[in-house]
């Protein structure tokens, strides 16, 4: 039995895991198996520059962190090699989309996205990869941008022919 203080050590890493996944907006479970150290490096820097929280825990205490909250259902894939990201309100689809990127990119085919959450909800793996294709913030607003500037230019061209039918002489 561990003593009073690793007891409480891990109470405390345990509430602080609890945390962690009651702030983040979304995030990721993944099998990282087959990732070597210079690739795990370059994943853990692009994760880091975007904001996300990325780490490996031991499954116990992520099945402890996730009990009796709306997440409970992740606990089934706290299985094997995991690891979990959290991301934040600037780009809540940023851990998906880095961490899917890097699964299709393993030759080895053993770094796996199992599951993600996102505000409270589960999401299986294809789910998540299906978020993971969104674009981000930026790309939303430039695709709005483009769509908005592309319906009043046909505007005013539907104007411009409708001005010039109105001066036409009468024949």
């Amino acid at each position: 039995m561990p003593s009073a203080k690793i007891l409480s050590e891990k109470q405390a890493y345990v509430a602080d895991l609890k945390a962690k996944f009651e702030s983040a907006v979304s995030g990721c479970v993944v099998a990282y198996g087959g990732i070597n150290v210079e690739n795990d490096t370059k994943l853990r820097k692009e994760l880091r520059e975007a904001g996300v929280d990325y780490m490996v825990v031991k499954n116990t205490m992520l099945r402890l962190a996730v009990k009796g909250t709306s997440l409970e259902g992740l606990a089934e894939n706290f299985k094997g090699d995991t690891a979990v990201a959290f991301a934040h309100e600037e780009d809540p689809m940023s851990a998906a989309r880095i961490l899917c990127k890097y699964q299709d990119g393993d030759k080895s085919k053993k770094f796996v996205v199992k599951a993600g959450f996102m505000e409270g909800k589960v999401m299986d793996a294809a789910e998540t990869n299906a978020i993971a294709k969104l674009p981000n913030r930026e790309g939303m607003l430039s695709m709005f941008a483009g769509a908005l500037t592309s319906t009043l230019s046909g505007l005013a061209v539907a104007m411009q022919a409708y001005a010039d039918k109105q001066e036409e002489p009468a024949a």
